[in-house]
């Protein structure tokens, strides 16, 4: 799962603007700074509108940094729970996101950090730790 906030982050860092075409920031995801292909940029900017970090006003898609922070403490929270559950699985905090990302399919639009506190919950291991954490 690909991180919307360090995408556009270097995005915003590439051009030096927060304010971009929609074909000109998939460009620069997907051929200037190689993150991602095509079809993931797409979802990452649907994945950005609907969170809010990004607006389209005119035909222009403008992103909200002070919500990208917002958003950078949220996936700082996801990642912490990927990476405990990884040590405790013996897997890659890369696969736990991944395999989080399906429990889509179960429990419809959730939060990816709420995400993957059920994924760690579903595999047994305790995540009481994170519990007052989580913002629902």
């Amino acid at each position: 799962m690909v991180s919307l906030v360090k995408s556009l982050r270097n995005a915003i860092l590439y051009k030096g603007s927060n304010e971009f075409n929609k074909q000109e920031l998939i460009g620069i995801l997907v051929f200037t700074l190689k993150l991602m292909d095509v079809k993931s940029a797409k979802e990452l900017i649907e994945r950005g509108l609907k969170s809010g970090v990004i607006e389209e006003r005119n035909g222009v898609l403008v992103i909200n940094e002070e919500l990208l922070e917002g958003e950078e403490k949220r996936e700082c929270l996801r990642d912490e729970m990927a990476s405990y559950i990884a040590r405790v699985l013996g897997w890659s905090a890369e696969d736990v996101l991944e395999e989080a990302g399906k429990l889509r399919e179960r429990y419809g639009e959730l939060d990816e950090k709420i995400l993957v506190y059920l994924f760690g919950m579903d595999k047994g291991i305790d995540m009481s730790r994170f519990k007052d954490r989580l913002e629902v």
